[in-house]
């Protein structure tokens, strides 16, 4: 056994052999046996007075005396907490809602003891409403990461349940562990999906679900009065779908709006993504930002993608990998424009029509009315605000068909970098009761999530016709209409522009100043406005050396604009059919097709519209 003694004098090595067989055994019944006498004798020599036994430091170095004791057991993770890196120094485009969120989220999670002070109730909740990927649910995640609170974040698939009285179930724990580690955050994606209006659905599970909703958020404000602070985050992007009763005080306190970024706001959110790239520095990202109208925060994000797999496919075909000179450029960020479309839309919202002044030939009157109308107010609110006055909150136009109101309605909102809706009558038509209604709200709210925005209502005599009739259908929309203009303080530069050619036939309620007040007559054009609507289309045409437009124009006299550009595409046609390529157009191609083409309004018609234009005292654009 001296051995055993010399061993311990000098210290061992906690790896050698013997004491891992020891350590390996110690749990085997026959091992504990076999190895007995010398654990008896490791003890005896523990037990007696070793060299500098005293000092605690050597008693430490004997890890032998007892068994090894299993490590301490972490606290158990709770699954429902989510945990992110994400910043609000990660988000851009949104300045407003940030310091909506400050002052409902983060103020009362940060000094609940303000608000104890002045008695004031913090929101119960909070409402994330707008298009898909405009950044609601991203917004959530960095509120989590920022605060470092408990956020406990629901989908809704998870609280669905087939079991009667789960799904309830679920929710009520949900809430009871959030009130346990308050302050704390709950958050509902897609809320829609588990809270839909009640009157509209047939199942029993959905409305006991939205019922339990209520009653756990009226719970809450119970807690407020102990000191605990829990707010409940929702997202949609279908708020007309959620049961109302939600959105009543002391539940949804507050509804932020998310909407289209404008160009300023998509520059803040490229700059985001671009930050860690390795980029050339010619790219301009004002130029990108530019270029995608329309493009929400998640459109972006897949822009960038796309301009980087574009970079990594150009590198690749090379012979050798230069990775030192692999950067993403100005030309791949315009290849992923053509390849990204924006997902506003292909949800039905709205872009940036690609019609300029320069497609439109003549009416140079109209286009003065139409910029200060609309344009004007777009580009400068403040020197509306400067004056004391409002923009015009619609604008009429109306005269013979073919005359170029659609056109004109594209331009005015390419010139003003507007996004733009395009709606013919019949479309918000729906036979079952408040369809109809609903859809035109639809409308207005997709508008005003995509300011600036013009809303151009084409035929809208077969929307608005005048209320008295028998169609009750009719006479809904046109009062739901009526709502909606009468709203300008809350449409957020929504401006309405709309056409007709039976202007006679239209609500006279809805040509009331503060409605579409302003009218403006679009005739047949005149000779040099022939002239310069020629020149316009065929400017990527190729004619003949021979061809005389001041000609052409004085034997289209009563052509309107469509006329033209029929004349000129049936002109084409014809050199098309010549044997051998090139294919110039020429003057007796466009001979020929005068024969063809023939004036749509006929002066019996243009007679009956410029009486209509006297009898409503119709302010003309020439």
């Amino acid at each position: 056994m001296g051995c055993i003694y010399d061993y311990l004098r000098k210290g061992f090595d906690p790896d050698a052999d013997e004491i891992t067989k020891f350590i390996k055994a110690n749990d085997h019944k026959a091992s504990r046996i076999k190895f007995a006498p010398l654990k008896r004798e490791i003890e005896k020599i523990l037990n007696e007075n070793l060299p500098n036994e005293e000092e605690p430091q050597q008693i430490k170095t004997l890890p032998l005396k007892t068994a090894p004791s299993p490590p301490a057991q972490k606290p158990a993770k709770n699954e429902q907490v989510f945990t992110t890196e994400l910043k609000f120094k990660d988000i851009g485009g949104i300045d407003q809602i940030m310091k909506d969120i400050q002052e409902l989220v983060v103020y009362p999670m940060v000094h609940p003891e303000v608000y104890r002070e002045l008695h004031i109730e913090p929101a119960t909740g909070v409402l994330l409403c707008g298009p898909p990927g405009t950044g609601k649910t991203y917004l959530a995640h960095a509120i989590c990461g920022e605060l470092g609170v408990p956020f406990y974040k629901l989908a809704a698939p998870e609280i669905v349940s087939g079991m009667s009285g789960e799904s309830e179930q679920k929710l009520r724990e949900l809430f009871k562990k959030a009130s346990e580690s308050a302050p704390s955050i709950i958050f509902i994606d897609e809320i829609d999906a588990i809270a839909p209006n009640r009157s509209n659905t047939h199942r029993e599970m959905e409305k006991r679900i939205v019922s339990q909703l209520l009653t756990c958020m009226d719970d809450l404000r119970g807690f407020l009065s102990h000191g605990k602070v829990v707010i409940v985050l929702a997202a949609t992007n279908r708020i007309e779908s959620i049961d109302t009763a939600l959105r009543q005080a002391g539940r949804f306190d507050r509804e932020i709006h998310f909407g289209i970024p404008s160009e300023p706001q998509r520059f803040q959110i490229l700059s985001l993504l671009m930050k860690d790239l390795k980029i050339r520095g010619d790219i301009d990202i004002h130029a990108i930002a530019k270029l995608t109208p329309g493009y929400v925060g998640a459109d972006l994000q897949s822009l960038v993608k796309e301009a980087g797999n574009r970079a990594i496919s150009r590198v690749m075909q090379e012979e050798m990998l230069d990775l030192e000179n692999l950067y993403i450029e100005m030309g791949d960020f315009l290849h992923a424009v053509s390849k990204v479309q924006p997902s506003s839309k292909r949800e039905g919202f709205s872009t940036i029509p690609d019609t300029t002044w320069q497609d439109i030939g003549g009416m140079e009157n109209l286009r003065t009315e139409l910029y200060f109308s609309i344009v004007h107010a777009i580009q400068c609110p403040e020197k509306y605000q400067a004056v004391g006055i409002t923009a015009a909150a619609g604008v009429l136009l109306c005269g013979p068909p073919g005359c170029g109101k659609t056109l004109l309605a594209k331009a005015v909102a390419n010139e003003s970098k507007a996004n733009f809706i395009a709606v013919n009558g019949p479309e918000l038509l729906n036979k079952y009761v408040g369809e109809s209604e609903k859809a035109v709200r639809q409308l207005f709210q997709r508008a005003r999530d995509s300011a600036p925005c013009v809303i151009f209502f084409d035929e809208i005599d077969s929307l608005c016709a005048a209320r008295g009739g028998d169609n009750q259908a009719t006479e809904r929309v046109v009062n739901q209409l009526l709502t909606e203009l009468n709203g300008l303080q809350d449409r957020r530069q929504v401006f309405v522009i709309a056409a007709t050619n039976r202007p006679d036939i239209i609500d006279p309620a809805m040509l009331r100043p503060g409605r579409l007040d302003k009218i403006l007559f679009v005739p047949l054009p005149e000779e040099g406005e022939r002239k310069s609507i020629l020149q316009a289309l065929t400017r990527s045409s190729p004619l003949d050396s021979d061809i005389n437009l001041d000609l052409l124009a004085e034997k289209t006299v009563g052509f309107s604009g469509a006329d033209l550009s029929s004349l000129v595409r049936e002109a084409a046609c014809l050199a098309l059919r010549q044997e051998n390529p090139p294919y110039i157009i020429t003057h007796n191609h466009f001979s020929e097709a005068l024969y063809k083409v023939r004036p749509s309004v006929t002066p019996h018609q243009k007679a009956h519209y410029e009486k209509m234009r006297e009898n409503l005292a119709i302010k003309s654009g020439n």
